[in-house]
């Protein structure tokens, strides 16, 4: 039974990456009745809607968990059972890339890439700048609540490791008054990252399943989860969704890029890239798909299904060290259908 789900599921996923390929730029364009709600119209169109069940005086938490997958979600759903019930349990699409610098930055401006290079040029880093690609959240955040009309209390608060994440449980009293508060919790993100890098962490999320269980496990004994169970006990109203999910790699494709070609796996951004057009989702206009272009002959090509890039250096070595890795960026059904659940306390 498991070989039968493996192949229809590998099976569901060619026909979803066919699928999104064919509707994407039409649904970048302009969204209609049958289009799918993307990261940069999930905020502008979710939040007020949000706000508006908020009772006077009940806070909202935004969390989002970078990189959480739909059954990730599904593992830790029973955790919270106890202080919540599940007002609305839905999903939405990530943009491409899906990938934090595009797609979270997207989610919490309200706008594409591209519209934030344009409108924010002080706020989009480019693939090619040194530092964090996602260091002002919190002003796109609030110039997007500023847009939707949003006049209340709003913060902001990005755990990037344990010690950040002890910090808030600590200082949470801090955060009374606020009408919307966002936390950004990044530990599914570096697992997955990890994962690639350390052998004991290849053993201990071999697969999907081994995956789900290691988050289930860290969930429960995560600052993460002392968060929820405090914003419970305020009887606040809490959003968990993320920017993008992730992908166990399995298959290598050949591109070839100049030196300042992006790293990432699943997609390219640069100028005189190799490939067979093929194997690739290839933008040769990135405005059209909400995308800055970085120089005048820059394109972007993504991976799908369960494909990574490989450049031919050393190909066969980086083939076999990133087989069987969790990799994001690109289009398969695992990095684009992602959870947005809103949670009300019993």
């Amino acid at each position: 039974m498991k070989d039968i789900l493996e192949m229809q599921f590998k099976d569901a996923n060619r026909q979803f990456a066919k699928f999104y390929q064919k509707e994407y730029a039409e649904w970048m364009a302009g969204p209609d009745d049958d289009s799918p709600t993307l990261s940069h119209r999930l905020l502008p169109e979710r939040l007020p809607q949000v706000l508006e069940k908020a009772k006077d005086g009940q806070p909202v938490f935004l969390v989002v968990i970078d990189n959480l997958r739909m059954d990730q979600w599904r593992m830790i759903e029973p955790l919270l059972l106890d202080k919540y019930r599940v007002a609305k349990n839905d999903s939405y699409f990530s943009m491409l890339p899906t990938a934090t610098q595009y797609a979270r930055n997207a989610l919490f401006a309200g706008l594409t890439p591209a519209e934030i290079a344009r409108v924010f040029p002080q706020y989009w880093v480019s693939e090619d700048e040194e530092g964090s690609k996602n260091r002002h959240e919190k002003a796109l955040f609030q110039a997007m609540l500023k847009r939707i009309g949003f006049e209340g209390k709003s913060d902001y608060h990005k755990i990037t490791n344990l010690a950040a994440g002890r910090k808030l449980v600590e200082q949470f009293h801090q955060l009374k008054g606020n009408d919307v508060t966002a936390v950004v919790y990044n530990f599914v993100d570096m697992l997955s990252h990890a994962r690639t890098e350390m052998e004991v962490l290849k053993e201990l999320a071999e697969d999907e399943a081994a995956y789900r269980s290691l988050t289930h496990s860290w969930f429960e004994h995560s600052a993460l989860k002392e968060l929820l169970d405090k914003m419970a006990e305020w009887n606040a109203r809490v959003v968990i969704t993320t920017d993008h999910g992730t992908v166990r790699v399995g298959n290598p494709v050949q591109v070839k890029g100049e030196r300042s070609t992006n790293s990432n796996l699943r997609y390219k951004v640069g100028r005189n890239l190799g490939y067979d057009a093929g194997d690739i989702f290839e933008v040769r206009e990135p405005e059209k798909l909400g995308l800055p272009r970085p120089h005048v002959s820059s394109a972007y090509i993504f991976a799908r299904e369960d494909d990574f890039l490989v450049y031919p250096n050393k190909y066969h070595h980086f083939a076999q060290y990133f087989r069987d890795t969790f990799q994001h960026g690109g289009i398969s059904l695992e990095e684009v259908v992602i959870p947005w659940v809103e949670l009300e306390t019993n």
